[in-house]
């Protein structure tokens, strides 16, 4: 009797050992019903992985790659403020993808690697040795995506984590408000008069990284750009996600706005005076120094959007990478159409973000103006 009831809920219990998901490269993923062990393929992911751990965001993180603390130290500070055990999380690269340790991350005995669908500073769904290692190790890998298609695969990402925690309401909840952000824009813009020509910008990107003038993206925060409502200058004119214009080009054409993608801090701000200064710990007075010292370089200052007011712009440059990317929207769309968006708050979507889905405060300044 008790061998015929010990068979007859075994098949019940193994089925509840084990899920699937599919994950934002259309793979088919079979996952512990229970995970308490993650790897970050990229550190900027923690802010992602933050909406569902509020408590204790470090609690099931076993390894993960050490870029967020090289390319946005404000930002990571902030988080090790909060959550000092970060620290000793072990780092199983640095900010590449070629940095990347497998043989480290299969030490920590991950149960699920999160990794970027497009990578950039981690592995990518195409470096299939490092993700054949990795499976034949028993790990399963789960690819998210904030970068590549931001404004599709943001929910669809929100989503997988939250199957991949057992946290699905808490995924629902940042998705709903994130999809009504969105139609705030999405929805003025439709009211647009049919054939309404939209402003041209050139956005530059990562504003004094090297020395040359003018790197910019059609991909990346430029999509972001696209749903707010731009004509972007390099559309049609760079290959790929991003590339350089020529500084007679953008001359001859002269945009209507300039808006620059910030990578600097205030720890960078006398080492590197030409990056703008944006992100947890910006002031807005060091903000708009640094966009006026950047439109002041040869290239740049020949633009009448950066001799006349209200036309030359910054924003953070990790928006590129972020669940929070609806924000930059709807900053961009006040730039774009200042009548029509008249009444946006952008900083109030981020600190409702903030307030509602993260651990950490709201500090620091993320966008600035002339």
């Amino acid at each position: 009797m008790c061998a015929l009831a010990a068979a007859a809920t075994a098949p019940a219990q193994a089925q509840t050992t084990t899920h699937t998901v599919t994950d934002l490269a259309g793979r088919t993923v079979t996952l512990p019903a229970q995970v308490d062990r993650i790897l970050l393929g990229e550190g900027r992911l923690l802010p992602a992985l933050g909406v569902f751990e509020r408590d204790d965001v470090a609690r099931r993180l076993v390894g993960m790659m050490g870029d967020y603390e090289t390319l946005d130290a404000a930002g990571y500070a902030q988080w090790r403020s909060r959550f000092p055990q970060l620290d000793k999380v072990p780092r199983v690269g640095r900010n590449n993808a070629g940095s990347f340790s497998d043989e480290q991350a299969i030490a920590l005995r991950p149960q699920v690697a999160v990794l970027g669908l497009a990578g950039g500073h981690g592995p990518s769904k195409n470096d299939r040795e490092t993700l054949a290692r990795l499976e034949a190790a028993g790990v399963a890998v789960v690819f998210v995506d904030f970068r590549h298609d931001p404004l599709k695969n943001t929910p669809r990402s929100m989503e997988l984590l939250g199957a991949v925690l057992g946290k699905r309401k808490e995924a629902q909840a940042f998705n709903t408000y994130w999809r009504t952000q969105l139609e705030r824009v999405e929805s003025r813009l439709r009211t647009l008069p049919a054939g309404t020509r939209h402003p041209a910008a050139f956005l530059e990107n990562r504003v004094g990284l090297t020395d040359e003038c003018c790197a910019t993206m059609v991909g990346l925060v430029g999509m972001l750009l696209d749903a707010a409502g731009a004509d972007n200058v390099a559309r049609g004119r760079i290959p790929g996600e991003h590339g350089t214009l020529n500084p007679e080009f953008l001359i001859a054409t002269q945009p209507r706005l300039y808006i620059g993608t910030g990578i600097g801090s205030m720890a960078t701000a006398e080492k590197s005076p030409l990056r703008i200064v944006l992100g947890a710990d910006a002031t807005p007075e060091a903000a708009r120094a640094s966009l006026l010292r950047a439109t002041q370089r040869r290239g740049i200052a020949q633009l009448q959007a950066v001799q006349q007011p209200g036309r030359a712009h910054a924003i953070w440059h990790h928006y590129y990478n972020s669940p929070f990317n609806v924000v930059a929207v709807q900053v961009f769309a006040k730039w774009l159409h200042p009548e029509l968006f008249a009444d946006l708050d952008p900083r109030a979507t981020l600190q409702t973000m903030f307030t509602q889905f993260q651990p950490i405060p709201l500090a620091g300044v993320y966008w600035t103006s002339l």
